[in-house]
């Protein structure tokens, strides 16, 4: 168990550690297969995060988002950073659920009840709406809406055609504030998931990793790649700070 109740631990200390006591570590094909089937099955407005560096990065510097994250109903380990970290920490970290392959598989699985693509822009909202209907999702109702829209017109949306599943592609933070916002104001079950640069890559936006890069734990080495303007802070500067708190939170809990 993490000491997250340290007094006098700096605030991004404190963040991380109430963090990961709530990342689920999925130890198994099995336990991916039951995850799979609850979180299919949503009784109330709930939310699925991801946690990745990029995402304890931000944490680190923002308690807004923090809050938004540690609000979210499950959070799963995204990333071979997150796995160093949970290592470090001495603890299994688990499967690698990250988004991007998780999420498809969570859009079959509610197939034939009503999905919602909230994010990203034209002409990819399309692409990938059409990628969902026609591959994915082919027996159910899905709407769509770019992400540059304020919550309110999201709620609007979802309550008026209550989608089973509502995959958000705004990128953090402020696809997990619309989340939490969402889920505060909706009353009937749906699954509302912050899916990143989802929307993207099923819309043929951004195009994903070779498979064996991606067994590698190397998929952000090719995306720093094909957009190392947008990209550089996030990885280049991001992934050695997340590394030193990481080290720098394992000594702390070694002590």
């Amino acid at each position: 168990m993490l000491n997250s109740g340290t007094v006098h631990s700096p605030d991004w200390r404190r963040r991380w550690s109430l963090l990961l006591e709530k990342i689920e570590r999925v130890q198994g094909p099995a336990e991916g297969q039951a995850l799979l089937a609850e979180l299919s099955h949503p009784r109330a407005p709930s939310v699925l995060a991801f946690a990745n560096a990029h995402a304890m990065n931000s944490m680190a510097v923002s308690a807004p988002f923090f809050e938004a994250m540690h609000s979210a109903d499950r959070v799963l380990r995204d990333g071979s950073g997150m796995a160093t970290l949970f290592k470090l920490l001495r603890m299994e970290p688990g499967l690698n659920l990250n988004g991007t392959d998780l999420i498809p598989r969570l859009i079959r699985a509610f197939d034939g009840r009503g999905i919602a693509l909230f994010g990203t822009r034209e002409p990819w909202l399309e692409k990938a709406w059409q990628r969902v209907q026609q591959d994915l999702a082919p027996h159910s109702t899905v709407i769509r809406a770019n992400g540059f829209l304020d919550t309110g017109a999201y709620a609007g949306l979802a309550a008026e055609h209550k989608p089973a599943l509502i995959v958000l592609g705004m990128g953090m933070p402020r696809q997990e504030e619309v989340a939490a916002g969402l889920r505060a104001v909706l009353e009937h079950p749906c699954l509302i998931v912050c899916g990143g640069a989802i929307i993207d890559f099923l819309g043929g936006k951004t195009p994903r990793a070779p498979l064996w890069i991606r067994r590698v734990g190397l998929e952000w080495v090719f995306r720093l790649a094909l957009e190392p303007r947008r990209l550089f802070q996030r990885y280049v500067i991001g992934n050695p700070l997340f590394l030193s708190r990481a080290l720098r939170l394992a000594s702390f809990h070694r002590q």
